[in-house]
């Protein structure tokens, strides 16, 4: 009987160990992504539509020439379809799927599946 007591403490134990280490998803205020925001050259205009736009002036691509995209924000993952045409008459879709580490009012960094990570801060 022991044996049995015994047993079932310890499967409870790794049971509590594990749910109880296991991370949370962190979830971001969308309303705080709308706005302009810059990196160095880089730039991404998100809109509250779902739209958005990027251009790097290293480039010498400006707002009015920038790549058209749609975003989402769900938990702590932002995905961009950027359009891109193909033909004058055929767009495709690429997506970017990034994991958001922190956004503020002023402030987003989110980083890639490769760990590679962007830091931006809102202009306007």
């Amino acid at each position: 009987m022991k044996r049995i007591w015994y047993g079932a403490a310890f499967v409870f134990a790794i049971t509590l160990l594990f749910t109880s280490c296991t991370p949370e998803d962190e979830s971001f205020d969308e309303l705080l992504l709308p706005g302009v925001w810059q990196a160095g050259t880089l730039y991404y205009k998100y809109n509250s539509n779902h739209s958005g736009a990027t251009w790097d002036t290293s480039d010498d691509v400006t707002e009015s020439e920038a790549q058209e995209f749609t975003w989402t924000l769900s938990g702590s993952m932002l995905t961009q379809l950027h359009i891109e045409a193909v033909l004058p008459e055929t767009r495709a879709t690429v997506p970017k799927v990034y994991t958001v580490m922190k956004l503020t009012e002023t402030s987003l960094i989110y980083k890639d599946d490769f760990s590679k990570s962007w830091s931006f801060t809102k202009v306007r």
